[in-house]
């Protein structure tokens, strides 16, 4: 990794005021260490990891991701109910899912227009909407 790329990680992980441990640093230097943003899935952060020549179980990966996203330095996208990826652009934007080869995308905000929501049931706020446009090749 360069030292630029553990910069990138180093200064990435204070805005989410998390301690700077190996297996984070590894992590964050993965994700943001070129300046751009990413959509991955654990699994493939993990592939990552492991041909950058880190040790990094598959569970601390998981981990980790979840931290990142308490932290509110990435965010969570579920495409089913089986298949998550984790964003680290955290702003509010719709996606693209590829279904042919399983990726993810960010989609131009433009020309999406959510007009009404229904009510939350009683007791609850609604936190989020997701939005996801699924892409098939013809």
């Amino acid at each position: 990794m360069t030292p630029q790329a553990l910069e990138r990680g180093r200064n990435w992980l204070e805005k989410g005021a998390l301690r700077p441990t190996r297996q984070r640093l590894t992590l964050a230097s993965l994700l943001v260490g070129d300046g751009q943003d990413r959509h991955v899935t654990a699994e493939g952060l993990h592939d990552a990891a492991r041909v950058s020549g880190d040790k990094v179980s598959l569970a601390t990966v998981y981990n980790t991701l979840r931290a990142f996203c308490d932290a509110g330095l990435m965010q969570e996208v579920t495409v089913d109910g089986t298949r998550s990826y984790f964003d680290t652009r955290v702003d509010d934007h719709p996606h693209f899912y590829h279904e042919d080869d399983g990726r993810l995308s960010d989609a131009p905000s433009s020309g999406v227009e959510i007009r009404a929501l229904p009510d939350a049931p009683e007791g609850y706020e609604i936190a989020k909407v997701d939005v996801v446009i699924r892409l098939r090749k013809i």
